[in-house]
């Protein structure tokens, strides 16, 4: 019974880890680089305004960043429910 406890709190941080990487990129594609466009074209970045830069770069590198975060974060929780390799 309690191995079903530990099972179901690691698939609930690990499902509460991607809910919240996908709301962060969604936001930062999906938001920079549409929705708050117009809000933030007046800030300049590279030659190009903030906007654009979130829509063609930005939203990438968010991404990348994302990924990183979500391997590092997820061997962290492996290791805190005894199923690191």
């Amino acid at each position: 019974m309690a191995e079903k406890s530990d099972n179901n709190a690691y698939w609930a941080a690990n499902i509460r880890l991607v809910t919240i990487s996908l709301v962060i990129w969604a936001f930062a594609s999906y938001g920079f680089g549409i929705l708050l466009r117009p809000l933030i074209s007046g800030i300049a970045v590279g030659g190009t305004d903030l906007g654009f830069w979130f829509a063609q770069q930005g939203s990438i590198l968010v991404f990348l960043v994302l990924i990183f975060f979500y391997a590092w974060r997820m061997n962290k929780i492996d290791k805190e429910h005894g199923v690191d390799e």
